[in-house]
């Protein structure tokens, strides 16, 4: 069994507790606006071309043989841009392969579960010390299911911590099969408004709101994590609702405040996509301490105690 990943990153401390190992699934079923991880959304391998590190040295059109690679010359018939055919691109990765500027990337690649758990366990020393393990994020996880309970049923197998980050977009059959191989749910709340929901992120919010439920009944251990965004779902009744989907769960034990950066928006170009967050600024750190109060003083009014706002 194979799974499509697209990056497996080592020595964070930001995606569960401890030191962890991330592997990040490739495909999403969510198009949200502010999306960070562009090249994580399409289930399919890919190539990202990044302009501004071309030294348009000819390379990628010796190699490529589909003809996906031109350069257009100026008047003293010297190469001044690299033109992208996307269209024609079937991402073999050979111009990814020959690239000297790292301009061109491959996105994607075929792995088995042994070949992840290789990564994984590189690192075991680091996860008994700190109390870390593996994190499955993406893209969305869910999409590849038999994948998931296979590598987690691995994972468990020798011992390590599990964490999955979710949108809790998919089958709530493969939530079942997952939920005692995992030790943490990083269940995403992207908005709490339906026709907002849809807007922002291309899908209805209700099954995610039932597949939530269904894991805080079998007992899950659940993290949600809110990505607060400037002009979009930064608004009081967005984070009054966060408090009170809280209220009505019994097993969350934290909520995360994502604040939105801006740190992603070069590969909207590198991937030929349009980026509608485009001139939307970063979330600020006092923004973030307001959006943290609020929610805490609602988790309060409500008679909630002994959750993490953070």
């Amino acid at each position: 069994m194979r799974g499509n990943i697209f990056d497996i990153q080592r020595f964070s401390v930001h995606d569960g507790p401890g030191i962890r190992t991330i592997v990040f699934f490739k495909g999403c079923p969510l198009r949200c606006i502010w999306c960070h991880n562009p090249e994580s959304q399409k289930s399919t391998r890919d190539i990202a071309y990044y302009t501004d590190k071309c030294i348009l040295c000819g390379e990628c059109i010796s190699v490529c043989k589909n003809g996906c690679h031109s350069f257009l010359s100026d008047e003293g018939n010297k190469f001044s841009r690299h033109v992208f055919l996307r269209d024609s691109c079937t991402a073999c990765g050979f111009c990814a392969e020959n690239c000297h500027a790292s301009a061109i990337e491959q996105l994607g690649r075929r792995v088995t579960v042994n070949e992840v758990m290789d990564e994984v366990m590189r690192d075991c020393t680091f996860y008994k010390n700190s109390g870390g393990g593996l994190t499955v994020s993406g893209g969305e996880p869910l999409m590849q299911g038999d994948y998931l309970t296979a590598l987690l049923t691995a994972a468990k197998e020798t011992g390590i911590h599990t964490c999955i980050e979710t949108c809790g977009y998919g089958s709530p059959e493969t939530l079942k099969n997952i939920a005692a191989l995992t030790d943490i749910f990083l269940f995403d709340i992207k908005e709490t408004d339906s026709e907002r929901h849809k807007k922002f992120t291309g899908v209805p919010l209700q099954p995610i709101i039932d597949n939530l439920r269904m894991l805080d009944s079998l007992g899950a251990r659940i993290v949600l994590r809110c990505p607060i965004i400037p002009e979009k779902n930064l608004r009081d009744e967005h984070l009054t609702s966060i408090a009170g989907l809280t209220a009505s769960l019994k097993n969350v034990t934290e909520i995360n405040v994502m604040a939105y950066h801006t740190l992603g928006s070069a590969k909207y170009g590198a991937l030929s996509l349009i980026d509608e967050m485009r001139g939307i600024p970063a979330m600020t750190e006092e923004q973030k301490k307001d959006c943290i109060q609020k929610i805490t003083d609602e988790l309060s009014a409500l008679g909630v105690k002994g959750i993490n706002v953070s």
